[in-house]
């Protein structure tokens, strides 16, 4: 049993991102994840989805115009962050808002998962303004966690299908770090059978690989972020938390295999948090 006041030394997350309520995405996904792992998280939502753009209907309501307010309640409460976690940002204007974060709260860590694009190509909603904007906000973050496309966007580095090999992601995230002067995670990376994590930290390249557990799924990424955000405000070194990361989602991978989840609908991480505490 938790000691009584135990719970005011736990760090202390601000998550904004968007909010599906089906699907195994984004807040839905990242709340029971840091949670679990003894960090509070407070969210920030950017959107409210009844489910996210995968299924062939969707309720959409942007959060855009009421941020600012919400978050300035909590300056005035006299909050205290010691860590920012940011998933899917939809607009100039949200960035706009984080940044107004980073200046009000300064929080000790600044986690960005600049979600843009997969697979070469740009969501629908990115428009060459956004790319902009994001280099900028990826110049304050402690902590990057691009996949392939968005390294390729941020740097204006053509796109090429995979496998890249070491020298060649190692080139990628030395321009990378030239935006971003913190730690730098180049995610889900393909190379025969396995998936690979391309690490940058003070100047030096390390992987991190699991074997591929199956198909692609919907929400891996916010795991991923959650984890290793989480996992960085206990303490933890980024390749020990990435480590954590991409184990627990080929656990959660190999369990949606076995019981037939459609892709779509993610994996059963609920089946799995036991693992990460």
């Amino acid at each position: 049993m938790r000691k009584e006041g135990a719970a005011a030394k736990l760090p202390r997350l601000c998550m904004i991102n968007s909010m599906a309520g089906y699907g195994r995405i984004s807040t839905t996904v990242a709340l029971p994840v840091i949670s679990t792992l003894q960090v509070q998280v407070c969210p920030v939502p950017t959107s409210v989805l009844s489910n996210h753009l995968a299924f062939p209907a969707c309720y959409y309501q942007d959060f855009t115009p009421h941020m600012s307010n919400y978050i300035d309640t909590w300056k005035k409460l006299g909050i205290h962050f010691d860590g920012l976690y940011c998933g899917f940002l939809g607009s100039v204007a949200q960035m706009e808002v984080v940044y107004q974060f980073l200046e009000d709260f300064h929080p000790g860590v600044f986690l960005l998962d600049p979600v843009m694009a997969d697979n070469g190509r740009t969501y629908s909603t990115i428009t060459p303004e956004h790319i902009e904007k994001m280099k900028v906000l990826a110049s304050r973050a402690d902590i990057l966690t691009p996949n392939l496309t968005e390294a390729c966007l941020l740097t204006d580095t053509p796109y090429a299908e995979e496998p890249w090999s070491d020298e060649a992601l190692k080139e990628l995230l030395c321009k990378l770090s030239a935006l971003c002067p913190g730690r730098i995670v180049i995610t889900g990376l393909h190379r025969d059978h396995l998936l690979v994590n391309a690490i940058w930290e003070n100047g030096m390249f390390s992987t991190y690989s699991v074997p591929v557990a199956g198909k692609s799924r919907s929400g891996t990424g916010d795991l991923f972020a959650s984890i290793v955000s989480a996992d960085i405000l206990r303490g933890a070194d980024l390749f020990s938390a990435v480590k954590k990361a991409a184990n627990f989602i080929a656990l959660c991978i190999r369990g949606a295999e076995e019981l037939n989840i459609p892709a779509k609908e993610g994996v059963p991480f609920e089946l799995y948090l036991h693992c990460l505490q």
